[in-house]
C-alpha cells in the first residue's frame, strides 16, 4: 500500500493525534502554509515548519535507520511500527540498538539461534540483541579491552529481559562445561544463569506497567580468562527500591518474595506436618491469608498468568545451584516472614501522654521468635529508646506516630541489607578462584529516565543516573568520534549539538547543588522540607538555566515545588519527605537490641558493619569521638553518589555498547504502537538526538587498503557492478534522481547500464592500474565519481590513513 501511494516530489507527512503521523501528498503551499490530501482522501491546511519529509519505498522497514535519506521522527517511528507489525523488535539506529517489548513469547533466544550469530559481523544477521552481544564478546577477544552493555529504558520495556538474554549468550559463547570439574547442575555456566531467579524474586515485583518489573538497577559482569572462556562473574546493585517494602500503589506488588512464601509452593517452608497430617509447628507463623498481611497487600497480591507457588519451586532450586546451605536458605525466609510480621504488630496512644503502647503482644513475639532475639528488650528499645542527653542517657517516649514510622524504617532496611547480602552470597558463588580473570563483560540494566504526575525523590536520583549515562554516551559517541577526525586530519566543524548536560549535572550534584543542600539540610536543628525548598529557590532561580518555578499543576498532577529541565524533558519535583527520605534515619536501640540479644547468623551478619553508639563506645572514648564527628552521619544521597561515581569510572575504562528498550503501549497489547508513547521514549532515551548526530558526521570508515581491495578483487565489470550495487555503495545517490540503485524501476533499466558502463570504466582507468599507492587509487575512484555527479564532496573525507563516508554512503 505504502509503495502504491508514494510519489517522490509530493509525498509527506504530517502530524495525527491517534497515529503520530499520517502519510499525505503535497497539493500547494504557501510560505507558512501547506495544503496536503492525506491518503485516506482528507484535504489539510498545516503549517510548513509541521511538513516532514517521507522516505521512498526501498528504506520500507529498514534494519539500521541511520540510513534513512530523511532522518525525522516521523520516518523513524514508521519504521519501527512497520517492523513491530512483523514482530521484528530489534533494530538499529547509529550505536543504538532499539528494542520494542514484544508483550509475547517469540522464539529468539534459544541455543540454536545463540550459534548462529556466534562470530557474526553486525551485518551479516538480522538485528538482535545477541548481535550486539557478539560484538562485544568479538571486541574484547581481539582489542583486549573490557566492554559493557548498558540496557535503559522505561520499566516494562523489557530491561530485565534482555539482561537475562545477554548474560544467556555470554554463558554459552564462553561455556567451561566440558572442562568444569563440578556436576553440571553447580557448573560456572548454570550458577551464572541462576543468578536471575534468586535477584528477581527479592529485587522484582509487580508494578502497573509491568509484571516483573526490576526495582533494583544492576551491573553484571561476566569474567573471561585469556582463551575467552567463562571465568566468573559478579554483580554491582543501584538503587534498591526499598519503599515498596512497605507501600504499594494501586495496581502493584510488593517483591515476588513475600506471595511466593506465601504461595505453599515448598512443602513444610510455611509449617511442618507431623506423620497424621496435623500442623504441630508452624515455621514461619503464617497462619493468615496473604491478604491479611498489611505491609503486602495494600494493592494487588497476585498476576495474572504467574504462578507463585512454581515461581518459589524456582527460587529454592536456584537457591540450591548457587550453593546456599539450608542454614542460609531457611534464615532468608525468617527474616522474609518476620518482615510481614511487623507489619501486623499493634500499638496505640495512651490517652493525654505522649506514649504509645501496645495493642496486644501476639505479632510481636512472632517477630521476636523468627529473628530470635528479646521480645521484651525488643519492645523496650522500640517505644522508650535510650538518647544521650549531655554526658549521660535518658528514655525518650515515642508517641504512636514515631512508632509506626520506626517500625516502617526498620523493616526497609533489614530488607536492604538482607538483599545486599543475597548479591554478596551470590558473587561468592560466582568467585572461581582456580581461573584467571582477565577480561570482563558488563550488562548495565538500570530504569530509564522518568517523568511521573508526582515525583519525588526517588525519581530525582533515576533521571540524575541518566544524565550520567547520557553524557557518557555523548562523550563516547561525539568526543571521541570526532577526536578520530583530529587524527586523520579531516575537515569537521565542531558543532553544538545543544546536548552539553554539565549545566544539569552541576546543578545536582555539584557543592551548593540540590544534593549537597540536601545533605547540608539534613544536619541544620529544625529543618523542614519547606526550609530546603526556600533555600533551593534564593541559590537557583533565576540563576540557573535549569532550574525553574514549577508551572501550575494540570488536574492530573501532584503539586510541585521546583522543576529541573533535563535532557529528556522539563520535570516538576515535589520535595515532600525528602528529609526523612535522605536522613533515613533509624532507631538505634533496637539495632543494639538485635545485636546483642539475636541469635540468628543471617541477621547479625547483615548488621555487622552498622555501628552504634554502643559500639563506638565499647571500641574507645577517643574513637567514638573521631567517628561521631566525621563519618557516622552518611545520607542516602552520600552513599548512592560514591555507588554512581564507582559505575561511571568503572564505564569508562569499557568500550560500550547501547541497547533502548521502548515499552509500546500502555495495555500490554502485542503488536500495538501507541505513537505518542512511543516518540517520547524515543527522545528520553536520546534515540532520535543519537541519529541526527550520527548523521552529521562520517561513521562508515574504511583504511585505504580496504577501500582499493574492494575493487580491485574482481575478475569482470559485471561481477564489479554486482558488488557496487548488492553493497550498496551509492546508497541514496543517483545521477538526477536521488535514489538509490536497488530502488530503479525496469523502465529506468537504460539509467542502470549507463552507471554501470561509468562504474566499469573508472575502476578500468588506466591511472588506477599504473597507480601503486592505495591512497591514490581511492582519490582518483572518489573523485571520478564527484565528476560524474553520483557523489557529492559533502558525502567523503580523505583521511590520513583511511578514507570516512557519511552515513548511507557506505556499508557499515
Amino acid at each position: 500500500t505504502f509503495t502504491k501511494k508514494y510519489t517522490r516530489k509530493n509525498s509527506c507527512w504530517i502530524p495525527d493525534i491517534q497515529e503520530g503521523f499520517i502519510g499525505a501528498d503535497i497539493k500547494s503551499s504557501s510560505d507558512t502554509d501547506v495544503t496536503v490530501v492525506t491518503w485516506t482522501g482528507i484535504e489539510k491546511k498545516v503549517r510548513k515548519e509541521e511538513v516532514q519529509e517521507m522516505n521512498p519505498p526501498q528504506f520500507h522497514r529498514t534494519e539500521n535507520m541511520s540510513n534513512l535519506t530523511f532522518l525525522n521522527d516521523a520516518g523513524v517511528l514508521y519504521n519501527l511500527r512497520e517492523r513491530y507489525n512483523s514482530m521484528l523488535i530489534y533494530t538499529y539506529s547509529g550505536l543504538f540498538c532499539v528494542v520494542i517489548n514484544p508483550y509475547q513469547k517469540i522464539p529468539v533466544y534459544t541455543e540454536d539461534i545463540v550459534k548462529m550469530y556466534m562470530g557474526k559481523g553486525r551485518t551479516e544477521m538480522p538485528p538482535h540483541l545477541f548481535a550486539v552481544a557478539d560484538e562485544a564478546y568479538q571486541n574484547m577477544m581481539k582489542d583486549k579491552v573490557n566492554q559493557s552493555i548498558l540496557i535503559t529504558g522505561e520499566s516494562g520495556a523489557g530491561k530485565t529481559e534482555n539482561t537475562k538474554q545477554a548474560i544467556f549468550y555470554f554463558a554459552k559463547i564462553g561455556s567451561t562445561q566440558l572442562s568444569d570439574q563440578r556436576p553440571v547442575k553447580t557448573s560456572l555456566e548454570c550458577q551464572i544463569l541462576h543468578t536471575n531467579p534468586v535477584l528477581e524474586a527479592f529485587g522484582n515485583a509487580k508494578t502497573a506497567r509491568n509484571n516483573n518489573s526490576s526495582r533494583f538497577g544492576k551491573y553484571i559482569r561476566v569474567y573471561f580468562n585469556e582463551q575467552g572462556k567463562l571465568a566468573g562473574g559478579d554483580i554491582v546493585h543501584y538503587l534498591l527500591e526499598k519503599i515498596r517494602v512497605a507501600k504499594q500503589s494501586v495496581g502493584e506488588r510488593s517483591f515476588h518474595i513475600f506471595y511466593q512464601i506465601m504461595s505453599g509452593g515448598i512443602p513444610g517452608l510455611k509449617e511442618t506436618c507431623n506423620q497424621n497430617g496435623k500442623h504441630i509447628l508452624e515455621k514461619l507463623f503464617l497462619r493468615k491469608n496473604i491478604s491479611s498481611y498489611g505491609f503486602v497487600s495494600q494493592a494487588e497480591v497476585k498476576i495474572d498468568g504467574v504462578d507463585d507457588a512454581i515461581e518459589m519451586k524456582n527460587t529454592d532450586a536456584a537457591f540450591d545451584v548457587m550453593g546456599f546451605d539450608s542454614l542460609e536458605k531457611e534464615n532468608l525466609y525468617r527474616l522474609t516472614a518476620a518482615i510481614m510480621h511487623m507489619g501486623e504488630m499493634k500499638f496505640k496512644q495512651r490517652p493525654r501522654e505522649e506514649q504509645a503502647e501496645t495493642d496486644g503482644t501476639e505479632e510481636v513475639e512472632l517477630v521476636c521468635k523468627l529473628l530470635e532475639m528479646d521480645s521484651t528488650a525488643f519492645l523496650k528499645a522500640l517505644l522508650q529508646p535510650q538518647v544521650k542527653v549531655g554526658s549521660g542517657w535518658m528514655n525518650r517516649s515515642q508517641n504512636l506516630n514515631q512508632v509506626t514510622w520506626a517500625v516502617g524504617a526498620l523493616a526497609k532496611a533489614i530488607y536492604s541489607r538482607m538483599f545486599l547480602w543475597l548479591v554478596t552470597r551470590c558473587n561468592k558463588s560466582l568467585d572461581v578462584s582456580d581461573r584467571l580473570k582477565k577480561y570482563f563483560i558488563g550488562v548495565l540494566d538500570i530504569a530509564g529516565f522518568e517523568i511521573f504526575n508526582c515525583n519525588s525523590f526517588e525519581q530525582l536520583w533515576i533521571n540524575f543516573v541518566n544524565e550520567k549515562l547520557q553524557q557518557y554516551f555523548n562523550h563516547h559517541m561525539f568526543v571521541l568520534e570526532q577526536e578520530e577526525y583530529r587524527k586523520e586530519k579531516i575537515a569537521w566543524e565542531f558543532i553544538d549539538f545543544g546536548l552539553d548536560l554539565q549545566a544539569c549535572i552541576d546543578l545536582i550534584e555539584k557543592p551548593l547543588g540540590i544534593l549537597s543542600m540536601l545533605d547540608e539540610e539534613c544536619i541544620v536543628p529544625r529543618a523542614t522540607d519547606a526550609t530546603f525548598v526556600q533555600k533551593l529557590m534564593d541559590q537557583h532561580l533565576g540563576k540557573h538555566p535549569n532550574f525553574q518555578k514549577a508551572k501550575p499543576r494540570r488536574k492530573d498532577q501532584a503539586d510541585a515545588h521546583f522543576a529541573i529541565i533535563h535532557y529528556a524533558g522539563t520535570v516538576r519535583y515535589n520535595v515532600l519527605g525528602w528529609l526523612e527520605k535522605n536522613k533515613d534515619p533509624l532507631n538505634e536501640c533496637i539495632i543494639s537490641v538485635m545485636k546483642s540479644t539475636s541469635k540468628n547468623k543471617l541477621l547479625l551478619d547483615i548488621w555487622s558493619d552498622y555501628m552504634t553508639r554502643e559500639d563506638l563506645q565499647k571500641s574507645g572514648l577517643e574513637a567514638a569521638k573521631k567517628v561521631g564527628k566525621s563519618s557516622s552521619f552518611r545520607t542516602v544521597s552520600m552513599m548512592h553518589r560514591e555507588n554512581l561515581a564507582n559505575l561511571m569510572n568503572m564505564l569508562t575504562t569499557t568500550q560500550p555498547h547501547f541497547i533502548r528498550c521502548i515499552v509500546p503501549n500502555e495495555l500490554k497489547k502485542s503488536g500495538h504502537i501507541e505513537a505518542s508513547l512511543v516518540l517520547n521514549q524515543l527522545t528520553c532515551n536520546g534515540v532520535l538526538e543519537g541519529i541526527r548526530i550520527c548523521r552529521k558526521g562520517y561513521p562508515n570508515r574504511l583504511l585505504y587498503t580496504d577501500f582499493n581491495r574492494r575493487y580491485q578483487n574482481h575478475a569482470t565489470a559485471v561481477e564489479l557492478a554486482q558488488r557496487i550495487i548488492v553493497h550498496g555503495f551509492l546508497t541514496n545517490i543517483d545521477l538526477k534522481l536521488r535514489q538509490p540503485f536497488m530502488s530503479l524501476q525496469l523502465s529506468e533499466q537504460r539509467k542502470t547500464d549507463k552507471i554501470i558502463r561509468e562504474q566499469y570504466a573508472l575502476l578500468a582507468n588506466e591511472d588506477t592500474k599504473s597507480c601503486k599507492d592505495a591512497n591514490e587509487i581511492t582519490k582518483i575512484v572518489l573523485t571520478n565519481l564527484v565528476v560524474q555527479e553520483t557523489l557529492s564532496e559533502e558525502e567523503f573525507q580523505l583521511g590520513l590513513t583511511k578514507v570516512v563516508l557519511s552515513a548511507g554512503t557506505y556499508p557499515p
